[in-house]
């Protein structure tokens, strides 16, 4: 008789490679069900025209450095002597430009504040105290986040209790409790393509952990995403993991509350076929996966924590140019970040709400400027992605109407975008490219099969940060969630996610303070 996998995993989302890796490295048998071709989720890397390679979302990550949490599970894994990650310039790993003002983002953060007050002197209290708060309020959010420590929570007392006091405030309203400038707020927050949210909706606590943990260290893998994504699966498989791709669960097998295994269909044959397991993770949408299950069979509290708003989604254009510098242009290892307005949330509601790119604020990253390993593109080429946000049901009326229309809807927005580098970085830029592809939120739902093109699983807003929200427990037996919106978003919160649910089910220890 055939065994059951250990662990039936749904998805195959940077979570569940996370988990299940660490999983099969344990002595488990995981079995992963994915209805794309690719592991990886938004994390998967594509080829196009047999010569030129994008990872489908990520760009740069944090919490990759020596002792925090990506580098512990490495270690976990043996693959930290193989899967590397070099480093954005600590001098400006992010450049901001926003009319009339542009900052370079250090990892120092007097060095920040020094820069900042060379620009608005009049301010200097009011940026220097900011700035202070931040850093007690990302102490904090450590001792108050997994694993908990008791003794430290008290040692660290004041932190926590200031970071507390910020627990259901967006970005905009600490911005205004301490009196910044706009034009200060536009360079701070012009990194809000990370969170696909602007200042008046986006968790404060959110855009601290994120801009705190990037100037500990912003990172690039050494040998680009796609090596990540394969150093995980391969340990699954090389451990008797199995891969089921292009398989689409089409429904759950549950028996009396308890969680058997799913039923699938492939998408290439249409076989149909029944998957067991002792334990099924679901990585799959916790919505989806709970519309199929029957969401009357959760508890009320589950039901009540499944009711949550997707994050938005985005507009991607991926570009190759040949025979041009970039570095003699201001691009180098880092990113930049442009807005046409000093007010970031009118800036991000005229495109989102208002479907206007007249004068967009996006973007702009340079991959194969990261590392020297190269394979992602032919010599003398280099690869300029572009983003910003983008409403789906805009997109999606587009794309369910006159297919016309949609097409010219996508190279309007890149045309504006390309015309704001053309006439602020890159002179001359369309003549270099050779390639263009742009993805919109129908794009996303597509290919990365996520609900309304959602880029992080739930809204990064205060109210689905904190306590209350989803997490890996489910009211069914053998069942857990594994994903962003049961954990956290992003690279290195997805590791998390991935690493602490292993951590809980088997008891063995990954991540340490």
């Amino acid at each position: 008789m055939r065994r059951n996998p250990d662990y039936l995993i749904v998805g195959s989302g940077l979570a569940s490679l996370v988990f299940g890796s660490l999983a099969a490295k344990s002595g488990k048998v995981v079995h992963i069900i994915e209805a794309h071709e690719f592991a990886g989720g938004f994390g998967h890397t594509f080829e196009m025209a047999n010569k030129y390679k994008f990872n489908a979302q990520l760009h740069y990550v944090w919490n990759c450095g020596e002792g925090e949490s990506v580098n512990q599970v490495l270690k976990k894994l043996n693959l930290e002597e193989d899967v590397k990650f070099n480093r954005y310039n600590p001098d400006g790993f992010d450049h901001m430009y926003i009319p009339g003002y542009s900052v370079k983002i250090p990892s120092d953060s007097d060095e920040l504040i020094r820069r900042l007050v060379s620009l608005f002197p009049d301010y200097e209290k009011n940026i220097v105290s900011f700035l202070r708060e931040v850093n007690i309020v990302a102490k904090g959010l450590d001792n108050i986040s997994y694993p908990i420590n008791a003794s430290q929570i008290i040692k660290n007392l004041n932190p926590v209790i200031t970071t507390l006091s910020h627990l259901k405030k967006t970005l905009q309203q600490v911005f205004d409790q301490f009196h910044l400038p706009l034009e200060v707020q536009a360079l701070l927050a012009s990194q809000w393509p990370d969170f696909l949210l602007p200042p008046d909706k986006l968790s404060f606590y959110a855009w601290v952990m994120l801009f705190t943990g990037y100037q500990r260290g912003a990172y690039y893998p050494e040998k680009h995403f796609e090596h990540v994504i394969d150093s995980l699966k391969k340990e699954i498989i090389s451990n008797g993991g199995q891969f089921f791709f292009e398989t689409e669960v089409t429904n759950f097998i549950l028996e009396k509350r308890v969680m058997k295994g799913v039923k699938s269909r492939n998408l290439k044959t249409g076989q149909l076929n029944d998957h067991l397991g002792n334990t099924v993770i679901c990585n799959m949408d916790p919505q989806k996966a709970a519309r199929i299950i029957g969401i009357h069979k959760f508890s009320k509290k589950l039901q009540k924590r499944l009711n949550f708003e997707y994050s938005p989604s985005n507009f991607m254009a991926y570009c190759v140019v040949k025979d041009l510098d970039l570095r003699k242009f201001g691009f180098g290892e880092w990113n930049v970040f442009h807005s046409g307005h000093k007010n970031i949330n009118e800036a991000y509601h005229n495109m989102y709400d208002n479907f206007d790119y007249s004068n967009p604020s996006f973007a702009i990253t340079t991959p194969t400027l990261l590392t020297n390993k190269g394979g992602d593109c032919p010599p003398n080429h280099q690869i300029v992605e572009l983003l910003t946000v983008a409403n789906y049901e805009h997109w999606k009326q587009l794309k369910i109407g006159d297919q016309r229309i949609y097409k010219n809807k996508k190279m309007e927005i890149l045309d504006a975008m390309l015309d704001v580098v053309e006439k602020e970085y890159i002179p001359g830029f369309r003549n270099h490219m050779v390639f263009k592809m742009t993805g919109s939120p129908t794009t996303n739902e597509r290919y990365c099969w996520c609900p309304q093109g959602n880029s992080y699983g739930s809204n990064i807003t205060p109210e689905n940060i904190g306590p209350g929200r989803l997490n890996y427990k489910t009211s069914l037996k053998n069942f857990y969630f594994c994903n962003a919106s049961s954990g956290f978003a992003g690279f290195a919160g997805t590791f998390w996610t991935g690493a602490t649910l292993y951590e809980r089910l088997t008891g063995d220890k990954v991540l340490k303070k």
